[in-house]
């Protein structure tokens, strides 16, 4: 009965501003009526929310009028897949820091193996989300929605594509060259939204841009990559301009209109007025991209911090033990006992299994439950933060571990000291260069950045970017490199 009249209350409110809209647009002049329809359009997509149908969409960024054309036994999202795969950003990945150092002679999780594991995580998420929604929608089993596990695989191989060198690191050192050091002074020589882009640097906005840019000599629509896949990894589908307290967004002013593009296709709603920051619902399928890597980064981070020895066994198997009942913790320890397995490494692989399991479990419930909100665009918080009582409590405990042991480690800030001044001394050294190109030392920086970077534009706001493109597409063993060799360390001939 309660939840008959909240609809009954939402179409009373709904009909009451459609009706007061439709009488006071007459007294506006036409710039702002057209103002007031746009909005009242933006309210109208809200109000009937987003449709399964039109979110997932196999049209391909740059060639759609190819759209009609394309016949094959491979879905166009396992082509988005294989795409990433044999991708160059992807490869590089293998050489940049997750959170550890770059493994020694123990191997822990770099970029690479993280979004390998996450597209796995994710494509479980998808299927099974798939599976229940079309028990609900029958309708939905002859559509592409049964192929949601592939596009939310594609989406989390691709998530951290736009990380610079040194992680979180790497990108306070990109921002904080234009607002504390000499790149402060360039404010004055740039657009507003192109500076609120740069001081708010962000590995999200820059994937998106690698993915669909139009770099030198390359193809239009970048990768190329269907539009469900494009907006699965935009987690924060909104301008600098709009970013969040902690400097958040999902697309650089240069490819905006892409990521509008995209969403009228698929009709997710805009949610800021005209006058205001752009402002976007998320696509559903982001949730999913969101939950695989939220599981995967706190409980690998776990597994890592063992396998290095900054926590012990008892520590470890504490932490993992209590996403379960006491009668589940006792039948993974008697399986364990039952198998003959020993080694304590073994022991916590076998028990970080089980808790991904769960998680992944717990996570599409959560997503099945709100999928009414998800689609309304009214979901707050993540997927995690709505999972049942006890292994949410869990993956809390493991986060404050992490924040207090791990993240805090001798190693990790030893890689974030280092990651930072390396960076920070390529983007000086890089961006003057971009500046004041006809220097005889800009000249021989310039020599160095690859043909596919536009550092030779007239226009300086482009210049600044293709060398941000290039210190951030960079991996770590590359940056260092390099900063040797501008700081005189290294020489070939040594």
């Amino acid at each position: 009965m309660q939840a008959f009249l909240c609809i009954r209350c939402s179409k009373i409110w709904f009909f009451t501003r459609l009706i007061v809209t439709l009488n006071y647009v007459r007294r506006y002049s036409r710039s702002e009526k057209l103002k007031k329809i746009l909005a009242f359009h933006s309210l109208i997509r809200t109000f009937v929310g987003m449709k399964w149908q039109q979110l997932i969409s196999n049209k391909r960024l740059g060639q759609e009028e190819r759209h009609a054309e394309r016949h094959d036994d491979r879905s166009e999202f396992k082509r988005d897949y294989d795409r990433l795969i044999f991708s160059a950003p992807f490869r590089r990945l293998q050489n940049k820091t997750q959170v550890f150092p770059l493994p020694g002679s123990i191997f822990v999780h770099n970029r690479l193996t993280h979004s390998l594991e996450v597209a796995s995580v994710g494509r479980s998420l998808g299927d099974d989300v798939a599976h229940e929604l079309m028990r609900r929608h029958p309708e939905l089993c002859d559509t592409l929605f049964p192929q949601i596990g592939t596009i939310v695989s594609a989406a989390c191989l691709a998530h951290d594509l736009g990380n610079p060198p040194f992680g979180h690191s790497g990108e306070k050192a990109i921002q904080a060259y234009f607002t504390e050091g000499d790149g402060a002074g360039l404010q004055e020589k740039v657009s507003s939204a192109f500076w609120s882009d740069i001081t708010h640097f962000e590995g999200n906005a820059n994937a998106f841009r690698i993915l669909t840019h139009r770099f030198k000599g390359r193809r239009d629509g970048g990768f190329v990559m269907t539009y469900s896949t494009l907006a699965s990894i935009v987690k924060y589908p909104y301008s600098s301009a709009a970013a969040s307290k902690k400097g958040k967004f999902g697309f650089f002013t240069t490819e905006q209109d892409l990521y509008q593009r995209i969403a009228r296709e698929m009709g997710i709603p805009c949610l800021s007025k005209p006058d205001e920051p752009l402002r976007y619902a998320r696509h559903p399928l982001v949730y999913l991209v969101e939950a695989a890597d939220d599981i995967c980064y706190e409980i690998m981070d776990i597994e890592d911090s063992h396998k290095l020895k900054i926590l012990t066994f008892e520590e470890t198997a504490d932490l993992l033990l209590q996403f379960f009942d006491e009668a589940t913790r006792q039948r993974i320890l008697q399986r364990i006992v039952d198998e003959g397995i020993t080694d304590n490494n073994e022991k916590v692989i076998y028990m970080r299994a089980s808790v991904i399991g769960l998680l992944e479990h717990e996570c599409v419930g959560a997503f099945v439950e709100h999928e009414d909100e998800i689609l309304n665009g009214t979901f707050e918080g993540s997927l995690i933060q709505h999972i049942s009582e006890r292994p949410r409590k869990a993956y809390s405990a493991c986060t404050a571990v992490s924040v207090r042991k791990i993240y805090n480690s001798k190693p990790v800030l030893d890689v974030e000291l280092s990651g930072y001044k390396i960076i920070e001394t390529l983007m000086d050294s890089l961006v003057q260069a971009a500046v004041y190109p006809d220097k005889f030392h800009s000249r021989q920086l310039i020599g160095r950045v690859s043909s596919q970077y536009h550092i030779d534009s007239p226009d300086l706001e482009t210049r600044i970017m293709a060398m941000i493109d290039y210190i951030s597409g960079m991996t770590d063993v590359y940056a260092l490199d390099i900063y040797q060799k501008i700081n005189g360390i290294s020489l070939p001939i040594v």
